[in-house]
């Protein structure tokens, strides 16, 4: 599904846009799930809004930001198992990362009208630091995204530097990296965007009139294990493309908790 010139611009510049990875059915279908997710947390008094809450913007408008995301959201509905493993997927992954691909986590993001929460620079690394740095992000797009309703912005190359002190371990400081330098990856639905774990990337505020949904993968060689015992999410493990070499190596240990 991609070139060996694709795969030469993602280890250059540290991202890479894909176009129609999904079909239109299969974006309708993960938007359904998007909202049904969504009434389904709100019910059971689940829902979040994950805007960030710093210095960035003043105070007033804090206020009315909104940012809905859950996490291993393939758990939640049938349709993100089947993009998190799809067949065009599983392809550009095992040119990007190798033979072997395992999924890290995933989570749903989504920018309201108007209102949508920008989020500062950042690189994913801080979140979840392993040995060889071949986590990447596959962010699938169920909208149109384009520099009015927030899409992402890299900062390309920006993965040569290896990891970058954060503020608070979750932004990078923005008046040093400001949003508005980083490249615009405009996007339609079907499209993903795929950027390794220390790109440093970012999004604006949402100031159209339109929502932006996407879904959000997290992959890895599974030999590239954990440097902290951080990020240990229940959906983690899953192999998508080629095996798991390890019997013995960061499994996730669980105990049940009764509500």
């Amino acid at each position: 599904m991609i070139r060996e010139e694709d795969v030469q611009f993602y280890k250059d510049k540290g991202y890479l846009l894909v176009k129609e990875v999904f079909n239109q059915d299969e974006v309708e279908r993960m938007r359904e799930a998007v909202e049904a997710i969504i009434r389904r947390a709100a019910i059971a008094k689940q829902d979040s809004n994950a805007a960030w809450q710093g210095d960035f913007l003043p105070a007033e408008q804090l206020k009315k930001l909104v940012l809905k995301g859950f996490h291993d959201v393939h758990y939640h509905d049938a349709s993100f198992m089947r993009a998190a493993i799809h067949p065009n997927m599983a392809s550009v992954l095992s040119r990007l990362i190798g033979p072997n691909v395992q999924l890290h986590h995933s989570k749903m993001l989504v920018k309201p009208p108007e209102n949508g929460a920008a989020f500062p620079m950042h690189q994913d690394y801080p979140y979840f630091p392993h040995e060889k740095h071949t986590m990447l992000a596959a962010s699938v797009h169920l909208d149109r995204a384009d520099e009015e309703n927030g899409c992402l912005r890299v900062i390309p190359g920006s993965h040569a530097q290896g990891s970058l002190p954060h503020v608070g371990s979750h932004y990078l400081n923005h008046k040093e990296y400001p949003i508005s330098d980083g490249t615009i990856c405009e996007a339609e639905a079907g499209d993903v965007l795929f950027f390794n774990y220390l790109t440093i990337h970012g999004s604006s505020s949402n100031c159209s009139e339109r929502t932006r949904r996407n879904v959000l993968f997290q992959y890895k060689d599974p030999e590239d294990f954990p440097t902290e015992n951080v990020h240990i999410d229940w959906g983690m493990g899953l192999m998508v493309s080629g095996e798991n070499p390890n019997f013995d190596k960061v499994k996730p240990r669980f105990h049940i908790v009764n509500g």
